[in-house]
């Protein structure tokens, strides 16, 4: 029998592995759970004997892929893939996917929340702003960013794109203004929501040169990967821009020295919060034990990111 491990140091809503359990089992397969688990090694151990595993933001790092003797496939319930070892995956014949799309209604309100919050003087007391009316720029626009104009549109916000790989038509047709380079986004917007992907091309990528075309008050919205910011360039921006300000549900490495001395104007989730919601818990989980049934019985290599 097909053996299907999730492993989950932050667990699936209770109503999303009902859902996991249901597709795995209709399709003849045993579910095993690792919930809570506190060490790699936990994970180590468990993966030995499964054919498949689902995972959130857990590590399938080499040692793990090298302990499943019997894996064929890894889904990562989410958008991005960077906490898979996709080489010592592909290295050892197993296909890698993603769950594109399932929980991007919940990264795109997370965003536009901290927008409100920050707005309004992380709601201080004091007279605030309103976000009626500012121009708002998406740099990425596939899912996330896509819910994110719906929703930014809804406050009445000026919505502009950039993203070299989706057709101008396609973002113009949703009532976004496109835009042909990441500078005349930033240069252009008062509030800047990332949604890139950590890759080669991309990590560093937001640095001093680009933030600093943002026009004041700025503001950087961060819902995607810690590793595209140049944390010194983040700090010297606080440290040039009085206007400058940073929401994100990614830790900066220099979080303490940020909040010490710019904390009026910074703000980070105690734990990332994009995801979670028991939506896209139920989505994304179900998705992806979907795929992998697919997969063992079909051959459905639909969302595989290590072709």
């Amino acid at each position: 029998m097909t053996k299907v491990l999730v492993a989950t140091d932050k667990p699936f809503a209770p109503v999303a592995v009902k859902g996991i359990r249901k597709a795995i089992e209709n399709a003849g397969f045993e579910l095993v759970l690792l919930e809570n688990y506190t060490s790699q090694e936990e994970f180590v151990a468990a993966i030995g004997d499964v054919e498949a595993v689902i995972i959130r933001s857990d590590k399938a790092d080499k040692q793990v892929i090298e302990a499943g003797s019997k894996l064929k496939i890894i889904v990562r319930a989410g958008a991005g893939y960077d906490n898979i070892d996709l080489p010592a995956a592909t290295s050892k014949g197993i296909v890698a996917m993603n769950t594109p799309g399932q929980n991007s209604n919940a990264v795109a309100e997370l965003a536009l929340g901290m927008m409100v919050y920050y707005a309004r003087g992380f709601f201080n007391g004091k007279s605030g702003s309103e976000l009626m009316g500012k121009k708002l720029g998406i740099h990425a626009y596939g899912y996330v960013g896509k819910n994110v104009a719906r929703i930014a549109k809804g406050f009445g916000m000026e919505v502009y794109a950039f993203d070299p790989f989706i057709p101008r038509e396609e973002i113009a047709k949703d009532g976004v203004k496109w835009l042909g380079t990441v500078e005349e986004l930033y240069g252009t917007c008062n509030f800047i929501s990332l949604h890139i992907p950590a890759n080669s091309q991309t990590k560093q990528s937001v640095n001093y040169s680009l933030l600093s075309k943002m026009p004041a008050p700025a503001c950087l919205i961060n819902t995607a990967r810690a590793e595209v910011i140049n944390d010194a360039d983040l700090l010297k921006m606080f440290q040039d821009r009085k206007d400058f300000a940073y929401l994100t549900d990614v830790e900066p490495s220099n979080k303490a020295e940020i909040e010490a001395n710019f904390k009026a104007k910074f703000f980070c989730t105690p734990k990332k919060s994009g995801a979670q919601t028991e939506e896209a818990n139920i989505n994304a989980g179900i998705a992806a034990a979907k795929q992998i049934v697919n997969f063992i019985n079909n051959g459905d290599r639909t969302f595989q990111v290590n072709k």
